[in-house]
């Protein structure tokens, strides 16, 4: 009687064994056959933009011919399901548009963990990106091993970097591991790296990679008079405070997207001509362009490795300065690395400059054309900063292009034969094969050609001659700023936006935008300081300060809850 009790018993528990386990079974095939997104006929909105006055804008499409946004999504969903719309509006204030400082208090004070910070960005990232009429096409990649990642973090951060713990987004030219490395490109799109160095730096100081995001395509050096923001992997990446209205900038569109939208704490850009200040300007957030040679390039796709350079890209200058800290560090197999720069104590402990000692140079034709830039510019006059009207001489960039041309011609060969590391999934490996394979399938690659691809063919210049130019042009643009910089004393010269980022990359300057406003149309608009080199630790002050003084930056309404 007791052993058939016994086998009776056991029977039972094997049997809701075997029901759990067929139930755990079914829970993990639905979730891997649930429908978060299905493609939609987008004819019509590009259709509404097909006489846009900017013809950039006037798209050929909006969504990706190849992503399947379920793919992205759904790994982490039922994580992100579980977690309650009350629980979020909870920590909102907490989170939304609050400084990491700020962040970092409030979990070690216990009101939420680091796991829960992660839940927060995953909310809204689900909540915005899966809605056909409010997605950026920003996001095309996350991290399913995030929220564990999370989970193994200490309670709160005591004696840790003040990136510990903070979920960070990379622009998809960047390597990190388990992820695919794709520059937007489908040529690339199972290019599986190591991580960069600098991912390997923040992961070192335990930042979550919490995925990747969408740019303009091998980082705009692909079509010519096309869209910014657009992939042939992402599709077109969309501005949140004007949707089809007002451009991303390009190429790190969804790096400001993301942070414009309050999708992660932070995010890492790359810019080898403006694509940092650009994106960041025309989407409201801090963008830092530093001078060539304080962040490895190492596990970046390549345009140039003359000027490429990573940045950080934030809601606010004190992140900005955090993100710049974190990523520091002497790469020995980058030949343009620096040894001997500021360190990152600098830029996490250097007190702000106080604004009666900044001294700072206006462009007296920015003073005449545009209007808020005049009104900024009086405002920080007015609250004690030295302004020196200047006056910068003509300066042609004369073979600029065949720097880009001969730089990717030889750098983005060099970075498939050391990064790519299943070969039999890449294919190309110069850009003449990444050419031929577009025009082969230019159905889903290039609605609007590839001419500068095309372009880099047809470049006849030299080694010889190409050394020429770069040394003419970084003695041209430095000329551009030195005579206003040397002559008049100045701190940092105030620029809009990514107007003369051209001439801040052939002379390896530094430069950083900050949020400066709207024009009617609620298009945002950056205030950009260019000091000289290694002066990264004095504009990040001088921005504090002058950030602090405008308070210009608006969260876009449709993304504000």
């Amino acid at each position: 009687m007791k052993y058939s009790t016994f086998g009776s018993l056991l029977m039972t528990v094997i049997f809701s064994c075997f029901l759990l386990s067929c139930k755990q079974d079914s829970n993990k095939e639905n979730a891997e056959n649930t429908i978060l997104w299905e493609p939609y006929n987008d004819s019509l909105e590009v259709a509404a933009n097909a006489n846009h006055d900017n013809p950039r804008m006037r798209y050929k499409l909006i969504q990706s011919k190849v992503l399947d946004k379920n793919d992205v999504f759904r790994p982490l969903y039922q994580e992100a399901k579980a977690f309650s719309n009350e629980r979020y509006l909870a920590l909102e204030p907490y989170i939304l548009e609050q400084d990491i400082p700020s962040i970092q208090s409030s979990i070690k004070q216990g009101k939420f963990t680091y796991e829960e910070l992660v839940l927060f960005y995953l909310h809204r990232i689900y909540k915005y990106e899966l809605d056909n009429g409010t997605t950026l096409n920003t996001i095309i990649a996350l991290n399913a091993s995030a929220l564990e990642q999370a989970r193994q973090l200490k309670s709160n951060a005591d004696g840790e970097h003040p990136i510990y713990g903070m979920p960070i987004l990379l622009k998809d030219n960047i390597g990190f591991k388990g992820l695919p490395t794709t520059a937007g490109a489908i040529a690339l799109k199972d290019n599986t790296t190591a991580d960069a160095f600098i991912v390997e730096r923040l992961k070192e100081k335990g930042a979550l990679i919490l995925g990747k995001v969408n740019l303009s395509e091998w980082a705009y050096f692909f079509c010519d008079g096309c869209p910014v923001g657009y992939s042939a992997v992402g599709g077109q990446t969309l501005n949140p405070y004007g949707r089809r209205l007002f451009e991303t900038g390009g190429s790190s569109s969804g790096s400001g997207t993301a942070i414009a939208a309050g999708y992660a704490v932070a995010a890492v850009g790359t810019e080898t001509s403006g694509s940092i200040l650009s994106p960041s300007s025309q989407n409201s957030v801090v963008g830092l362009k530093p001078t060539i040679g304080v962040l490895s390039r190492t596990g970046i796709v390549p345009i140039s490795s003359t000027l490429d350079t990573p940045g950080p890209m934030t809601r606010n200058v004190t992140d900005n300065a955090i993100l710049l800290a974190a990523m520091l560090g002497f790469d020995e197999a980058d030949q343009h690395a620096i040894k001997d720069l500021f360190s990152a104590a600098q830029l996490l402990e250097t007190p702000m400059s106080s604004i009666a000692q900044i001294r700072v140079g206006a462009i007296t034709t920015l003073m005449q054309q545009d209007s808020i830039y005049k009104t900024r510019v009086e405002v920080l006059k007015s609250a004690g900063a030295t302004i020196v009207p200047i006056t910068p001489p003509e300066v042609k960039l004369d073979g600029f292009l065949s720097i880009l041309n001969i730089d990717m011609k030889h750098d983005l060969p060099q970075y498939l034969e050391t990064y790519a590391q299943q070969k039999d999934l890449v294919s190309v490996t110069s850009v003449a094969d990444v050419v031929t394979y577009n025009i082969q399938h230019s159905t889903l690659r290039m609605p609007y050609g590839q001419a500068r691809l095309e372009g880099i063919l047809t470049d006849s210049t030299t080694i010889e001659e190409l050394q020429t130019i770069k040394l003419n042009l970084e003695k041209e643009g430095r000329r551009f700023f030195d005579e206003a910089l040397d002559n008049q004393d100045l701190d940092a010269i105030l620029s809009i936006n990514n107007y003369h980022a051209g001439y801040a990359a052939v002379a390896k300057y530094p430069a950083i935008t900050i949020p400066m406003g709207y024009k009617t149309t609620g298009e945002p608009i950056g205030l950009t300081l260019i000091g000289k080199p290694l002066t990264e630790v004095s504009l990040l002050s001088i921005a504090k300060n002058f950030e602090q003084v405008m308070q210009a930056r608006k969260i876009p309404e449709l993304y504000s809850n």
